[in-house]
């Protein structure tokens, strides 16, 4: 039997896997005839092919033939042809998908592994066999021997190596963070209770003492409720909610990426061209939650909010906790330093002054520095001064000056009419 699993890039832990009991040839691509279909746009419509050569009946060999127009890399190497040797990494592209290859027996195999498909997989359910054996029905008792410390799931087994507690009847497999309002788990809902299959899911758990604090109470429940409201790709899946031993969960869709000021700070500031795109989407993310009846604002859009989908480079916008209604009572005042718009200082939000918020976004992701640096007294109000900055053109700087007006009024008015303008700006 041979499996093929998908890796996370950066921590390379597994995401989807497709299991072949009794076949020759594996056709990998992006077109929805093959046998593993990826949409991926740097994978080609048949990219790759997986061939047995030699005695099938004593598994015999694999070998790789590459028909990629961006080429693949079997363990870092580009190749066109080549034996595959069992536990071989495969990359179709570079910064393409990564899949991992192995040849296992059939009576070991355990997945229970098809969790978090890319954005956008397609399946073909006709030629693609999931196995989902209990392991507690099987006599082989896997040890999990020959893992990688950072291995969520055995690769013999396919069951996770080490689940820290049980909430419900989910498995918390890590803590992701912890802060003043709760705790993030990475969760493993093996029981496929919340989408019919197995996957991987963030539990946030609202810490005890916040319990006893009303307004705090009030912020988890809303995020809770407002993304159980909304339906965009750019906005994490809602999947559950409910109150345990005395503490509120909320159960969401894990997104698989790195949230946009932790980008900068890792790998520096980003082209203009970039960041110009990855505003664009966050443009037509706020224009959805802006649409509602009644509209909502987001309150906290700053880097650390916004989030790189790895498998297709978009944004998702996260943190739904400070969500507000327009037309409800003034209230607290939320909003990061340097992204806040003025009357949202005041505690009354409008929809543009999610827009605001843009603009010193722009300015972090192409200096890589706090855009509070650069806001300065111009007349009789503070305004942001970015003249000097060589990666900001004239009319880029035009736009942030318009989308940071200190009036709401003066600002562009709507997500699309600001995305427009930026688009306009592109090198």
């Amino acid at each position: 039997m041979v499996s093929l699993t998908l890796l996370e890039p950066q921590q390379k832990t597994p995401l989807q896997q497709w299991c072949f009991e009794n076949s020759s040839i594996i056709r990998i691509g992006r077109a929805a005839d093959n046998h593993v279909v990826l949409t991926d746009s740097l994978v080609s419509r048949h990219h790759l092919e997986l061939r047995q050569v030699g005695d099938a009946s004593n598994g015999g060999a694999w070998q790789l033939i590459s028909k990629g127009t961006n080429g693949t890399f079997l363990n870092g190497i580009l190749v066109i042809q080549s034996p595959l040797p069992d536990n071989s990494l495969l990359q179709l592209a570079q910064g393409g998908p990564i899949l991992q290859f192995q040849i296992q027996e059939a009576t070991i195999l355990e997945t229970g592994l098809r969790s978090q498909p890319m954005q956008g997989t397609e399946e073909n359910a006709a030629e693609t066999l999931y196995s989902a054996k209990n392991p507690a029905n099987s006599s082989y008792a896997c040890t999990h021997e020959g893992n990688s410390p950072n291995n969520l799931f055995c690769i013999h087994c396919g069951q996770p190596i080490s689940v820290q507690q049980r909430i419900r009847h989910y498995q918390v497999l890590r803590t992701l963070g912890q802060g003043g309002m709760g705790t993030t788990y990475l969760a493993w809902d093996a029981a496929g209770l919340i989408a019919g299959m197995p996957q991987l899911l963030v539990l946030k758990q609202m810490n005890a003492d916040m319990v006893k604090i009303a307004k705090a109470q009030e912020l988890f429940e809303r995020e809770a409720y407002t993304l159980k409201s909304l339906n965009h790709p750019g906005i994490p899946k809602y999947y559950d909610f409910f109150v345990e031993g005395g503490k509120k969960y909320l159960a969401m869709e894990l997104i698989h990426g790195q949230d946009l000021e932790k980008r900068v700070y890792t790998t520096g500031p980003v082209t203009p061209s970039q960041a110009i795109a990855w505003m664009i989407q966050t443009c037509d993310i706020l224009d959805y939650i802006h649409s509602q009846s009644p509209p909502l604002i987001h309150r906290d859009i700053k880097p650390a909010n916004l989030m790189v989908r790895s498998s297709v480079n978009c944004i998702v916008v996260l943190d739904f906790g400070a969500v507000k209604e327009i037309g409800t009572a003034p209230g607290t005042r939320i909003g990061a330093e340097g992204y806040c718009a003025p009357e949202q200082e005041r505690g009354q939000p409008l929809t543009q002054s999610d827009l605001y918020a843009i603009g010193p976004t722009l300015i972090f992701l192409l200096t890589g520095e706090n855009p509070f640096k650069y806001y300065r007294q111009r007349g009789r109000n503070f305004r942001f001064d970015v003249a000097k900055v060589p990666t900001i053109s004239s009319q880029l700087r035009d736009v942030i000056d318009r989308v940071t007006e200190p009036l709401p009024r003066d600002r562009y008015q709507t997500g699309k009419e600001l995305a427009a303008a930026l688009a306009a700006c592109k090198v």
